[in-house]
């Protein structure tokens, strides 16, 4: 029986990496083994794996995160937050009753928040 989906998504440089998803998303580093992370948030797990030869304007790593609330200053810290802040799509409401937006990490990683509206 399935219980949960962690995704592993490659970094090319860990401090960099760490410090977005600590500083910007609010992930806590719970595991450093080098050239492999484990952060979480919110029940949410992400594992990390080193990848230094990734290029980041070609990186197909996707992953949607789910949202349970106050999706709008979510999209403000990051469309305010530092400049490693890519915003690749607005905040927008899309026809399947979710808000979303996306952004982009340091490692070309897409990252999709969504929220549910009714």
């Amino acid at each position: 029986m399935l219980t949960s989906v962690v995704p592993k998504l490659p970094f090319i440089n860990k401090q960099q990496t760490v410090n977005f998803y600590v500083n910007q998303l609010g992930f806590t580093l719970r595991s450093d083994y080098g050239d492999y992370l484990i952060m979480d948030k919110d029940g949410v797990e992400l594992h990390f794996f080193s990848f230094p030869t990734i290029v980041p304007a070609k990186s197909d790593f996707m992953i949607y995160l789910r949202v349970d609330s106050d999706i709008e200053s979510l999209f403000e810290k990051c469309r305010q937050g530092s400049s490693a802040v890519k915003i690749i799509t607005r905040l927008e409401s899309k026809p399947w009753g979710q808000k979303e937006f996306a952004i982009a990490d340091p490692n070309g990683t897409c990252l999709t928040f969504g929220e549910a509206y009714s």
